[in-house]
């Protein structure tokens, strides 16, 4: 084997292990949005490296590797910041151990739509 195709394989096993540590962290978290933020952060850098360990051992996918690569930089996160704007202003809650929640002054606007903004 050559030494390309020996680093691709190890990048691309690493890739593996962070989607493995974000599907554990989708069972292990307290709620919904951490269970977001564990699974996007761990996904999208689990994808991203094992496309590119994919691009390193076939070069000549490499363009529509690349291409993907950049559909999951862009669509991961922006999905997952639309999923939990949604689940809160739906009124999931938060885990009782979360410290602050930055979209509650968000809401209480979107109540009182005749209320003046500071």
């Amino acid at each position: 084997m050559e030494t390309l195709s020996i680093i691709g394989a190890c990048i691309t096993l690493i890739g593996s292990l962070f989607l493995f540590l974000g599907s554990l962290g989708l069972v292990r978290m307290p709620d919904l949005y951490n269970r977001i933020q564990s699974g996007t952060k761990a996904s999208t850098l689990g994808t991203l490296l094992t496309l590119f360990g994919i691009a390193l051992i076939y070069p000549n996918w490499s363009g529509k590797l690349v291409i993907l690569i950049v559909f999951v930089i862009i669509t991961n996160p922006v999905s997952s910041h639309v999923i939990s704007r949604a689940a809160h202003r739906s009124g999931i809650s938060l885990s009782k151990n979360s410290v602050q929640d930055d979209l509650s002054h968000d809401n209480q606007q979107q109540q009182e739509p005749n209320a003046i903004k500071p």
